[in-house]
C-alpha cells in the first residue's frame, strides 16, 4: 500500500510540474475591473506566473470544501458526541446494577466474627 501511495505522489508531481512548465507566462491578477477601480481610485494589480494562480486556486478551493464540510458534519458530531456520553452513563448504570450491594446488618455481623 506504501508503495501505490509513493507512485501516485510520483505521478501526481510530475503532473504538477508538467503543469508549471507548460504556463510559466505572467499573468495580471486585477482585484477589480479597470472601470470600477478608475471609478473608485485605487486599483490593485500584481503579475505572476499562470501556475501558481492555477495552484493557489486549487488549494484555496480544497480549503474551502474542507471548511463547508466541517461546518455542515457540525451537528452529525454533536449528535455523536450525545450519544456516546448516554452510552457511557448506561454502562455505568448497567455496571452499578451488577455489583451486589450489601445488605445493610451485614456489615455488624461481619464486624462480629
Amino acid at each position: 500500500m506504501r508503495y501505490i501511495r509513493y507512485a501516485f505522489l510520483a505521478a501526481l508531481a510530475v503532473c504538477l510540474i508538467t503543469v508549471a512548465l507548460a504556463n510559466r507566462g505572467s499573468v495580471a491578477l486585477n482585484l477589480l475591473p479597470e472601470d470600477l477601480s478608475g471609478f473608485l481610485g485605487f486599483s490593485w494589480t500584481v503579475s505572476l506566473p499562470l501556475f501558481i494562480i492555477i495552484l493557489i486556486s486549487i488549494i484555496a478551493g480544497i480549503l474551502i470544501g474542507f471548511v463547508w464540510e466541517w461546518f455542515r458534519e457540525h451537528k452529525l458530531r454533536v449528535e455523536g458526541a450525545r450519544h456516546k456520553r448516554d452510552k457511557d452513563q448506561l454502562a455505568r448504570e448497567v455496571q452499578a446494577l451488577k455489583t451486589p450491594e450489601p445488605k445493610p446488618g451485614d456489615d455488624v455481623l461481619a464486624l462480629l466474627d
